[in-house]
């Protein structure tokens, strides 16, 4: 009797455990995302271009097909069985070969193979037709961000790094998702026009990565050393959502991908905004800063790239070595922390910020340098890291 007792309490203890774990789930997934994941989704994300909508119907067809035959061909077996088994006298039959049945089985299925591959292959063909682009724009990929620069078209010269929103990755550290969009915003969204055919060309600085965008109907990988494109041309304004594809080490659920689709007049309106702050950004590699004014700009490059993994305090978490008291950090050879930012260490868990600008690299070793217990004195200029690039 307690032996069954100690089972029903641990059942039961069981099942408060899953309906805890659901209702921690259902707290904060309860709407959907327009452009991004469902609740309960069981379907393709909903299509916002052609080649999506294609795709759609080349799922559903060829799952259509495969249903039937699978159908079909299992109810004539289990029919055969049921219909001609032994216990009913049946006898089997002593034959070799049939000429008939042999070519059947063998062009039916060839026949069916050919009716599906000649629209699969136009739709392949379609989606890797990415001539005649009104924008084209790179993508590139880095552990674990993207970098986007705008090569051909309105806003041509444009560049910034899109990572993983400061706040999403505080809440993925306690345990608390928050919203509809979680692991999903960034600070900067790849924007692009509606109505547009935009040519994506994508490669990696360091792993292989993939850019892909479900809404969209488009999947990439982006390789090291390598270039390749796809294209899309969305139908509608909106925001649309995807992530890395590619498992590129430990950071690969915090590597989103937002691209953002306006009206014409709205996309113009966000170049002339962008080229503004670009020029304004633009720093002279070659000027010298102060200690004060350099450790300021670091605290925001910190706040912005550096915090969500070393934390705000400097003092890490769990493998992530803290920056507070840190050796290399302290090291008065100052090149030797110019050299982890720009190529990165320990095969990757630390990556490169070479995407970062001089000035920024340079910023940021001087805050690191000089905040928390870290009162070195020490400051780095841009010439140095421009020096160290070479």
């Amino acid at each position: 009797m307690k032996s069954i007792s100690n089972k029903l309490a641990s059942m039961l203890s069981q099942a408060g455990i899953w309906t805890g774990a659901w209702a921690a789930t259902a707290a904060y997934a309860v709407n959907d995302l327009p452009g991004g994941p469902a609740v309960n989704q069981l379907n393709l994300h909903p299509a916002a271009t052609k080649i999506a909508e294609e795709q759609h119907w080349l799922h559903w067809m060829m799952m259509i097909i495969c249903t039937v035959i699978f159908i079909a061909v299992f109810a004539v077996m289990f029919y055969s069985i049921w219909k001609h088994r032994k216990s009913l006298g049946h006898k089997p039959a002593n034959f070799h070969e049939s000429v008939t049945v042999e070519v059947l089985w063998t062009l039916a299925p060839f026949l069916i193979v050919i009716m599906m591959s000649l629209p699969a292959t136009k739709v392949l063909v379609a989606s890797k037709d990415t001539t005649n682009a009104d924008l084209t724009v790179k993508a590139t990929g880095y552990q674990w961000k993207w970098g986007y620069d705008y090569i051909k078209g309105e806003g041509e010269g444009l560049a910034f790094i899109s990572t993983l929103d400061s706040s999403q990755r505080a809440m993925s550290n306690a345990g608390k998702p928050e919203g509809d969009d979680y692991l999903l915003r960034v600070d900067n969204p790849l924007v692009v026009p509606v109505g547009k055919k935009i040519r994506v060309i994508t490669t990696a600085n360091d792993v292989i990565h993939a850019f892909a965008v479900n809404s969209l109907g488009i999947k990439q990988d982006a390789i090291p050393g390598f270039v390749r494109d796809t294209w899309f041309r969305a139908e509608k304004v909106g925001s649309y959502y995807g992530q890395c594809q590619e498992l590129c080490g430990k950071e690969h659920a915090y590597m989103p991908i937002h691209v953002k689709v306006v009206s014409a007049q709205d996309y113009s309106q966000w170049v002339e905004g962008e080229k503004k702050k670009q020029a304004a950004k633009a720093d002279d590699p070659s000027k010298v800063w102060s200690l004060d004014d350099l450790s300021k700009r670091g605290e925001k490059v910190y706040a912005a790239n550096c915090a969500a993994c070393h934390q705000a305090n400097g003092k890490g978490a769990g493998p992530i070595k803290p920056l507070d008291g840190s050796a290399v950090v302290l090291d008065a050879d100052k090149l030797k922390q110019v050299s982890v930012l720009l190529n990165g260490q320990n095969n990757g868990a630390m990556p490169s910020w070479k995407a970062l600008s001089d000035t920024e690299i340079a910023a940021v070793i001087t805050f690191t340098k000089n905040n928390w217990s870290n009162k070195t004195g020490q400051l780095v200029q841009p010439a140095d890291v421009l020096a160290a690039r070479k």
